[in-house]
């Protein structure tokens, strides 16, 4: 199973976005020295994130990293345009040598589309008609496509071409069945998010997701499966709480309270940090445990961790980062392959 880390660079009261991004490229290097599978960087337009670019990001990573995987995390694909999102990351997947993915999603803020000119009742129109060009312009250099929102191409060339062919585009979903059938029906992998909730019950989406695959005669290789999560890895248990809650308390009420929620109290996030629970908050053990058992759950081909949210401090982001990479990621390796327990 695959392991590595995702980010929307958040950005901490009183830290400038460029210092934000100069550190994430050092949580990129970082990452691939310790051995991690992939790094994601997440598209926000919101003054609280830094990452408005994630390909711009990704290829600063690429200059100081070696083998690590380079995704976004996601891509907004409703309002962005396929033919450049396919020449940013065939650019970077050049410059990596071939380590560059695309997470394409239909986003969960909607600033985006009123900052590049398309309507909100169009976002799932917007989506599957985008994600059918980007399809179109990974099969073959010159298209010649016409769909109801973007004017038409004919013969039209898109280059670079990327060092790999097909250029690997996963969908990211929070949930939604339609959209994990789509992404079986176009043979393509899938990362499912949970942000809440109790992970087990979201299983039945990848079982979904299977049989779909299944029906539409799918090559079973080609249905591979991701968990993205919240967590954070420290040498304590309690001081992984400690350290963690105030900067994803922060985030959970100022984004809960746009959405109507009611603010996160100490008593849910440590509930949250339970067997049970969407969060892996603890020590090495107790995460990789943790990871290991929604894997015997979901039987999932990659795992990523968010663990940089809000307010926390960049030399604890490296020790978390250091910790998942050397102590957490062998763990779950062992485990994942013996099946044995985690510890």
């Amino acid at each position: 199973m695959e392991i590595g880390v995702y980010t929307f660079a958040d950005i901490a009261p009183g830290t400038p976005a460029a210092q934000r991004l100069r550190d994430l490229v050092e949580e990129i290097r970082l990452a691939d020295e310790v051995g991690l599978d992939v790094f994601g960087v997440g598209e926000h337009h919101r003054p609280d994130y830094a990452a408005s670019a994630p390909a711009v990001v990704l290829a600063a990573g690429a200059a100081v990293s070696k083998r690590i995987r380079l995704t976004s995390a996601v891509t907004v694909l409703s309002s962005d345009d396929p033919v450049r999102v396919f020449q940013q990351y065939a650019t970077l997947d050049g410059l990596s040598g071939g380590r560059a993915e695309i997470m394409a999603g239909r986003g969960s803020f909607t600033e985006s589309f009123p900052l590049f000119g398309y309507q909100l009742e169009d976002y799932d129109e917007l989506f599957t008609e985008r994600l059918d060009l980007l399809l179109h312009i990974r099969e073959q250099e010159r298209i010649t496509w016409s769909g109801r929102l973007r004017a038409p191409l004919q013969n039209a060339g898109v280059f670079p071409r990327p060092i790999q062919n097909p250029l690997p585009i996963w969908i990211a979903v929070g949930g939604t069945p339609q959209s994990v059938v789509r992404a079986a029906v176009n043979g393509l992998p899938l990362a499912l998010a949970i942000i809440g909730g109790e992970p087990a019950k979201f299983a039945p989406l990848f079982d979904l997701y299977r049989r779909a695959g299944r029906e539409m005669n799918v090559e079973t290789a080609l249905l591979r499966t991701g968990l993205n999560m919240h967590g954070f890895v420290a040498e304590d248990s309690q001081e992984a709480r400690d350290t963690f809650f105030p900067g994803y308390a922060e985030v959970m009420t100022r984004i809960g309270s746009e959405r109507g929620w009611p603010p996160l109290t100490r008593a849910q996030f440590d509930h949250s940090c339970g067997p049970r629970g969407h969060l892996l908050v603890g020590t090495v053990e107790e995460v990789a445990e943790k990871i290991v058992a929604l894997h015997g759950i979901f039987q999932n081909d990659r795992f990523l961790i968010q663990m940089g949210l809000g307010s926390l401090p960049h030399d604890r982001m490296l020790r978390a980062i250091e910790l998942l990479g050397t102590k957490v990621a062998p763990l779950v390796r062992r485990a994942t392959q013996s099946k044995l327990p985690a510890a």
